[in-house]
């Protein structure tokens, strides 16, 4: 069934159902006029039966029956039986035949109701009301019956009317059905030329949508919307790649260059262990782009598999501090965290989160200037971790788009920087259900907020 094209699922099921109201509807009228038709007929047996009775009170027989038209000729009759079967009077269509057998006339104890066929003279089944009536010459039993021939005729026509135009109508109705089917699923038509026409490489087309405010219409809405989702990863994805192949451009034709200069110009020692480390230094960069663009990437298949635990501030903090001591107190600029309340506890991957500051820490080395402060401070459910700098801070027009990859102030792009280190910190940010800002305040000011464990 389920190979069945839809229009034709619709057709035929609303086809089923057509047949079973005909069916339904043809058996309702025929048993309802067979009621109708045996109620009129036994209403007129009674009513011939009290006549008769009355005659046979007065005179024994049925004399004025025939002279009156109480019975009609070769429809109804009528028959006067003594309680033994004998026949008193009777009407010339039995012919002389008893309208009742010995069982029958046993059972007439009050007016009852017989069918009987093949009594002379009656082509059809005839409807019999055997009604007992005291006499002066004792019990009589008054017969009078009908042929059941133009009722059975008016059901038959009424059958085979039915047998005739109920297919018709059957027919009818399962065509009109399958051209609204049709109709109605038209605008799916429609959706499905257009979408086998879509493509990643093609203009930006959208599904048409119906005018009805109706399923197909939300079905095409929701499709469109999906489109445009794919539409804004395809697009996301390009600029990745794009931005990604230029990234690693760089680095690699510069470590080739030094590796060609090295070859042709190296003749001491000094200078092949110069080349050397220029090229160390390109390969750490592009180790850190590497690692960078995994991170972009996992978080764009689904999000960062983070194993959370509860974690201090304060201790989180310390261990990012302690890795910069050595090298700052080199370079003679200091390096403060602040005092943070020890029951301060976020819940998050200590791992990614150390990442996060790491990278918050090394651009206030590498893009600010004087003290580099680290801090925390509540926040509603959550727990806010700064890195600050007394640096000129970022460029206003960087500002509003500095978490987005492959961005960059111009300080930061003489410096040899992927721009991903900010949208790093906001990917892990996010992915712990929390989020990532930054302000200039004297100096820059970059956070990270992250719900509390």
């Amino acid at each position: 069934m389920s190979r069945i094209p839809i229009r034709l699922r619709v057709t035929l099921a609303f086809t089923a159902a057509m047949a079973l109201v005909l069916i339904a509807t043809g058996l309702f009228l025929y048993f309802r006029l067979e009621a109708r038709l045996d109620e009129s007929i036994d209403n007129g047996l009674r009513s011939r039966a009290t006549e008769a009775s009355a005659l046979v009170r007065t005179s024994g027989g049925l004399e004025a029956s025939h002279e009156a038209p109480l019975i009609e000729p070769d429809e109804s009759f009528a028959q006067v039986l003594t309680t033994s079967g004998q026949i008193v009077d009777s009407t010339p269509q039995l012919r002389g035949s008893v309208a009742l057998d010995p069982s029958q006339l046993a059972r007439v104890s009050s007016p009852t109701f017989f069918d009987r066929a093949g009594l002379p003279g009656i082509d059809a089944t005839a409807r019999l009301l055997a009604v007992p009536v005291k006499t002066q010459s004792g019990t009589r039993i008054v017969v009078v019956g009908t042929s059941l021939g133009d009722r059975d005729e008016t059901l038959a026509d009424l059958a085979a009317l039915f047998l005739i135009g109920g297919p018709a109508a059957l027919l009818l109705t399962s065509l009109a059905g399958y051209l609204a089917a049709g109709a109605a699923l038209h605008p799916v038509e429609s959706m499905r030329k257009r979408a086998a026409g879509i493509s990643a490489s093609g203009p930006r087309e959208r599904l048409p949508i119906p005018a009805a405010k109706d399923e197909l219409r939300r079905l095409g809405l929701t499709l469109n919307e999906m489109l445009e989702r794919i539409d804004a990863t395809l697009e996301r994805e390009r600029r990745f790649l794009d931005d990604a192949s230029h990234e690693l451009r760089t680095p690699l034709a510069l470590h080739k260059t030094g590796l060609e200069l090295a070859l042709r110009q190296g003749e001491s020692e000094e200078e092949l262990r110069a080349a050397i480390a220029a090229g160390l230094v390109e390969v750490d960069r592009l180790v850190q782009l590497a690692e960078d663009l995994l991170v972009v990437a996992r978080s764009e298949e689904g999000g960062l598999v983070l194993e959370r635990e509860p974690l201090g501030v304060a201790h989180l903090l310390s261990a990012v501090a302690e890795r910069f001591r050595t090298p700052l107190a080199a370079s003679g600029r200091p390096l403060v965290v602040e005092e943070v309340a020890l029951d301060l506890v976020i819940s998050g991957d200590r791992l990614r989160l150390e990442q996060a500051l790491t990278n918050l820490t090394d651009n206030a080395v590498r893009h600010g200037s004087g003290e580099i402060r680290l801090w925390a401070e509540r926040a509603p459910g959550a727990v806010r971790i700064h890195v600050g700098d007394d640096g000129p801070g970022f460029p206003e027009e960087f500002v509003a788009q500095a978490f987005e990859r492959f961005t960059r102030a111009d300080v930061a792009r003489t410096q040899g920087g992927a721009g991903l280190g900010l949208a790093i910190i906001e990917t892990i940010a996010r992915a712990h259900g929390g989020r990532a800002g930054l302000e200039n305040r004297g100096g820059a000011d970059v956070w990270i907020e992250i719900p509390t464990a």
